[in-house]
């Protein structure tokens, strides 16, 4: 089954593995960089037109969206104006999107783009209420990147 779902998490994963290339101390391949930065600018292409009715699959479809185009180094000169329609399509989203690690995963992706202080503190809000006893792999992941993000304002360095 190819649903517009699993091809959004498909994107988010292959974004995920390509932004993290090398932190396992494996090294890394030029003609294998090259080639995972080519797969996922197509992918993330052929994703940009598609939209949901489902919040929670607009939702994951932007967010994968903004990682894709976040992740490659390629551009065909049109990727700044895609990663903007994103970010616009991102801002009715967290309108209706309830609290959630998706929620959260969101706002970080989209905090680290833009860095707008309000998008912080919701993410921190929505954080705030989670079981820190309790906590899954993929919430202490998205406190990790949040974290990350925040001190390393990228490309807001005081030098």
């Amino acid at each position: 089954m190819n649903s517009l779902l699993s091809r959004a998490l498909e994107l988010q994963h292959a974004a995920h593995e390509l932004m993290y290339l090398g932190m396992d101390g494996e090294p890394i391949y030029s003609d294998t960089f090259c080639r995972l930065n080519k797969e996922l600018l197509v992918k993330a292409d052929s994703l940009f037109s598609s939209q949901s009715s489902n919040i929670e699959e607009e939702a994951n479809l932007c967010l994968a969206l903004l990682m894709g185009y976040n992740a490659t180094i390629y551009d065909y000169g049109d990727k700044g104006q895609k990663k903007q329609a994103v970010l616009d399509r991102i801002y009715n989203v967290l309108e209706k999107l309830p609290d959630s690690l998706l929620k959260v995963r969101l706002l970080t992706y989209t905090y680290g783009e833009i860095y707008e202080e309000s998008m912080l503190q919701e993410a921190h809000g929505i954080i705030g209420n989670w079981n820190k006893s309790a906590l899954n792999a993929e919430q202490m992941e998205v406190i990790k990147e949040l974290k990350n993000i925040e001190e390393n304002p990228y490309p807001f360095e005081v030098i």
